[in-house]
């Protein structure tokens, strides 16, 4: 008995003459070594990934002043027609304030929608599509509430004075009154935003056919393929008088060229597998945005985006709303009907559209495209076609 407590309790307790108890309980302590440094390790990543998902949350501003104007003017609001598409408005500011910003003109302490684009994403994600509204369009726009709380008066106006006079909510009531198209989310970026969104993937190439000299924009670029930074990418997209035919149209047309030139960019390997490079891409875009609290935190904006990732860069489309010189004034302009109507008529209930660079220059476009055989008997219709462009095209070729 005591020998057998005194064997139990000895130095070689456990062990047999083999020594294959003692490699045990040497791997048992190992394991639980490991297994605390692991959990240590994850509980530290965690803590990290929640610190990193809480500050790109936080990044993003709520709009909820609009969130509760929109809630006002529910019932007038257009009703969503196929479940799952989505449209988001996205409104570039033209503000001054921000790093930089004051450079672009005087801030008179409004702001205008520089940059207003309705994006249709498809029901089964397979096809998106950004429609620009040109600044210039004569519309008519709702009462809505001023930021000092009172209300302005319905009035036929040009579209980007909606941002003026009651921001996105006013802009979105504007937009939907026009295309009869519900918005079902918006997001607002100014020019700091836009800015530190191209440095962030470390600039973007374009394809120039001419040398660019322009003092107002303050842009100087050499012809042919030309990588802008987020500074020149702004005077790029923002210049009329120097680029083009000086038209509100062709600089709409530039812009779109651009950002599917941003969309091939971001979508590539070098910057989404690339996390040194994701980060400040999610970080400078997250920073600039303002959004329907929705849209405000990160899942928010996943959900929304995740299907994004396998439509084809020649199914993601960007057009302008077919437009024209307004009757009375050459300087603003107007719907090109019915066309217009067309176009509203497809993205509310989810048909497809199609683009080619060679429309025509009113925006309008054709109802078919004839083949070199067509079946009488086969009544299938192409979709229309509109001036626009795709991300998969490059300006160089």
């Amino acid at each position: 008995m005591v020998a057998a407590v005194g064997y139990r309790v000895g130095p070689g307790a456990g062990a047999s003459a083999s020594g294959r108890g003692l490699v045990r309980r040497r791997r048992r302590r190992w394991v639980r070594i490991t297994a605390f440094g692991v959990t240590g390790l994850l509980v530290a990543a965690g803590g990290i990934g929640w610190a990193v998902y809480a500050k790109l949350s936080g990044n993003i501003t709520p709009d909820e002043a609009a969130a509760a104007e929109l809630a006002r003017y529910d019932r007038e609001r257009p009703t969503s027609l196929v479940k799952d598409a989505r449209n988001i408005l996205l409104i570039g500011s033209d503000s001054r304030e921000g790093s930089g910003n004051a450079r672009y003109g005087r801030d008179s302490g409004t702001e205008r929608s520089d940059t207003t684009i309705l994006l249709h994403l498809s029901a089964g994600r397979d096809n998106a599509t950004a429609v620009s509204i040109p600044r210039d369009l004569m519309v008519n726009l709702p009462g809505c509430r001023r930021p000092n709380g009172s209300r302005s008066a319905p009035r036929f106006a040009m579209f980007n004075q909606a941002f003026q006079l009651g921001g996105s909510a006013c802009t979105i009531r504007t937009v939907e009154k026009l295309t009869d198209i519900r918005v079902d989310h918006h997001v607002v970026v100014d020019f700091h935003g836009f800015k530190e969104m191209v440095d962030a993937v470390d600039g973007v190439e374009v394809c120039l056919r001419q040398p660019i000299d322009d003092r107002a924009a303050k842009l100087r670029l050499p012809a042919g393929r030309v990588t802008l930074d987020g500074e020149q990418a702004l005077g790029y997209v923002r210049a009329r008088k120097s680029l083009g035919d000086g038209s509100d149209t062709e600089r709409m047309e530039r812009q779109q060229r651009f950002l599917g030139a941003l969309v091939n960019k971001v979508r590539s390997n070098d910057v989404l597998l690339n996390p040194a490079k994701l980060y400040p891409v999610l970080d400078a875009a997250t920073s600039s945005l303002t959004t329907d609290p929705e849209l405000a935190n990160l899942r928010g904006l996943y959900a929304l985006v995740r299907g994004l990732r396998d439509i084809p860069m020649e199914q993601v489309q960007f057009l302008t709303v077919p437009r024209e010189s307004y009757a009375y004034d050459a300087n603003r302009d107007q719907l090109v009907e019915p066309a217009a109507k067309r176009l509203f008529e497809r993205l509310r209930t989810d048909k497809p559209v199609a683009v080619e660079d060679n429309g025509p220059r009113d925006g309008s476009h054709g109802d078919s495209h004839p083949g070199p055989f067509r079946d009488p008997a086969v009544t299938v219709s192409p979709p229309p076609t509109f001036r626009g462009n795709t991300a998969a095209e490059d300006t160089c070729e």
